[in-house]
């Protein structure tokens, strides 16, 4: 078994075919089959320094090595390659494959077949995955609605694709399947959106009737001086409602926050703040919340 001083260094942190490594003469089969490598898919090996537990970009590295022509990294796994994080722990990598493609099934790939331009697809990194637009496009065409928004939204957010190319690309593939669904994110998508979360929050407002409302609107006091950028808001009647994630539990960002709300507050704006399991787990108690905040403002 080599040690790590003798492995070779191209083999030392990124994924590799096993075939291709013995037929260089780089390592043996043997050696392959020692501690010091672990098998990840057949005949794809990586050394056990550079294995990393839970770590999607070193999957989609031993994914793509299996990928046969004209096939991509796809969905919530091009997302994440291009700057979008929106995948569960231990998610198997998403893959976008030619109608007559095959490829073997292994736990840790999930497969998707469709028709794909060449203009789909680009390199990322050495990879081979689907562009940012042609991910957009997938992501908001696959259910439930408020996962098609978050996966939009993100992208959006990220500025990697915008919402009038996105669209345009829409309406020059009528009939494609999810197109309904993705024409209504559409309608809803906010590129301001600056958080999976955020979105959930902002879309079970507005399916409880309590929209129109804006996406990261911008206070001011009585002398134009800017005060604090709220995420969602209804500023005629000078209510908002944020978002609050693990972050503003820091001791910083808690005081941080305090002096925004007493500002807030000093400014006539009534604030409501909510976190993950405020709209995950009581959805119903949020939204009457919030609709007790507009009913204070529209009666006084």
């Amino acid at each position: 078994m080599p040690s790590s001083a003798q492995v070779p260094r191209r083999l030392s942190v990124l994924p590799f075919r096993g075939s291709a490594a013995v037929a260089e003469g780089l390592l043996s089969w043997t050696m392959l089959r020692s501690p010091a490598w672990i098998r990840l898919l057949p005949d794809v090996y990586v050394h056990r320094n550079g294995y990393r537990d839970g770590d999607h970009r070193l999957w989609c590295d031993a994914v793509a090595l299996r990928l046969p022509p004209g096939a991509a990294i796809a969905g919530r796994s091009a997302a994440f390659l291009w700057g979008v994080d929106l995948l569960g722990r231990d998610a198997p990598v998403s893959v976008l494959l030619p109608p007559a493609a095959r490829m073997r099934p292994h736990p840790r790939i999930h497969v998707n077949r469709s028709t794909m331009r060449e203009t789909d697809r680009t390199r990322f990194a050495g990879l081979p995955v689907t562009t940012a637009l042609r991910t957009a496009f997938d992501l908001g065409r696959q259910a439930p609605r408020v996962d098609a928004l978050v996966g939009v939204e993100a992208l959006l957010h990220r500025r990697v694709v915008k919402l009038p190319a996105l669209r345009a690309y829409a309406a020059e593939r009528a009939g494609w399947p999810g197109l309904p669904l993705l024409r209504e994110v559409l309608a809803l998508a906010e590129p301001l959106s600056e958080s999976p979360m955020e979105t959930r929050l902002r879309l079970l407002l507005l399916d409880a009737g309590l929209g129109p409302l804006t996406a990261q609107h911008d206070v001011h006091d009585a002398r134009g001086r800017f005060i604090a950028r709220v995420d969602l808001a209804w500023p005629a009647l000078r209510v908002a409602v944020e978002y609050d994630g693990d972050h503003h539990r820091e001791r910083a960002h808690f005081r941080q926050d305090i002096a925004r709300l007493n500002a807030l507050r000093a400014a006539g704006w009534l604030v409501v703040r909510f976190t993950a399991d405020d709209v995950l787990r009581h959805p119903r108690a949020t939204v009457a919340l919030v609709r007790q905040a507009l009913r204070e403002r529209t009666t006084r």
